[in-house]
């Protein structure tokens, strides 16, 4: 039976870099996409599920972390055993991944854009293991299933209702580093903004991206609430936006310092999870949050596997028409949010699903 402890050689690939679930603190009991709690863990079954952090570890109350709950879900309620490996920095990536292949993983999840060669390559490596890349692609690799998320459509909806809400029409957004998983919400968030604009004959403007250019305001990395966050989420209100959407893991608590010490009646849009519910200090100044639901895409996929079935190079693709993607609920600001608001972005929610609105237009 495998076991979810480090193997001899797992521990000399060096201790240092590698954080085994054994052994590194588990995320904090937060709510999860679908409800996770059970009564008492399933029988434990003979599957190995793994999964490999991208910086930024499994505690970043964002995608790390969503797909870390994903894990510890089916392990709770499928009785599969699991590993993981945190990656403090990117040369941890590699040797992260070989571990998990040591531990004689039945699946491993390579969590996030930056870890898509290291997971390209272990694949081809070793083709008779299985593996998925979040937020990544494969290069014909058919033991590599990429999951990937529409995220503009979600963002479009929630740029749309950022416009509406504003009161200054001049809504912000920054990001943590300038790959396609991250530009795509802002992407989305931009052409929503621009079009509540063009529907009510009002000029919004989006500071801190340039959709057309594409160019924008980036932190550089995902450390959670750096001060270079803190630092353009200032400058951002300081253009006059009083709604801000950043696109980097946990900046909320930067984001919040930065509204609260420019004195002004700001909000902001959570990513990746529902920010409100995940991380409930900052639920007075969310407004709704852009999630990418991949707690369940990962549970899933480790459900459909660990019952016999066969695994598959398809890419699964997020989107609102799946439920892979979506907004929050307006919980505290749902009463600051008019009946014909809400009734237009399920007009537009509809409209994207029947491919009649592009987010990106």
């Amino acid at each position: 039976m495998k076991l979810k402890t480090a193997s001899a050689a797992f521990a000399l690939i060096g201790a240092s870099a590698l954080v085994l679930s054994g052994c590194a603190a588990a995320p904090e009991e937060t709510p999860t996409e679908t409800a996770t709690a059970t009564e008492s863990a399933a029988p434990t079954i003979d599957y190995l599920a793994c999964a490999v952090s991208d910086e930024g570890s499994w505690n970043d109350k964002s995608f790390n972390e969503s797909v870390y709950d994903g894990i510890e879900k089916a392990e709770a309620e499928l009785g599969v055993q699991i590993a993981d490996a945190e990656s403090n920095s990117a040369e941890d990536f590699a040797p992260n991944l070989q571990a998990m292949v040591d531990q004689g993983c039945d699946v491993t999840f390579a969590v996030g854009f930056n870890l898509v060669a290291d997971a390209n390559a272990i694949a081809a490596a070793n083709p008779e293991m299985n593996f998925v890349t979040i937020d990544g692609w494969s290069e014909g690799n058919a033991n590599l299933k990429p999951v990937g998320y529409a995220m503009n459509q979600s963002s479009y909806l929630a740029g749309y209702v950022a416009a509406a809400y504003s009161t200054t029409k001049v809504v912000g957004t920054y990001g943590g580093i300038q790959i396609p998983a991250v530009t795509d919400f802002m992407d989305g968030f931009y052409a929503g903004a621009m079009a509540w604009g063009a529907e009510n004959g009002v000029d919004v403007k989006v500071v801190g991206w340039d959709k057309v250019a594409q160019t924008g305001q980036f932190i550089g990395d995902f450390t959670p609430n750096s001060g270079t966050s803190k630092s353009i989420a200032a400058a951002l209100i300081n253009e006059g936006a009083d709604v801000l959407f950043p696109v980097g893991g946990d900046q909320f608590g930067a984001s919040s310092e930065a509204i609260k010490e420019a004195g002004i009646d700001g909000v902001m849009i959570g990513v990746d999870k529902d920010v409100a519910l995940t991380s409930p200090e900052y639920a007075s100044m969310v407004l709704t949050s852009a999630e990418k639901r991949m707690t369940n895409a990962v549970y899933d996929i480790i459900a459909e596997l660990s019952a016999g079935g066969a695994f598959s190079g398809e890419q699964y693709t997020g989107t609102l028409a799946n439920g892979g993607t979506g907004l929050s609920p307006f919980y505290e600001f749902d009463s600051k949010i008019d009946d014909a608001t809400k009734a237009r972005l399920a007009e537009i929610e509809a409209g994207i699903i029947a491919g009649e609105i592009d987010p990106l237009s």
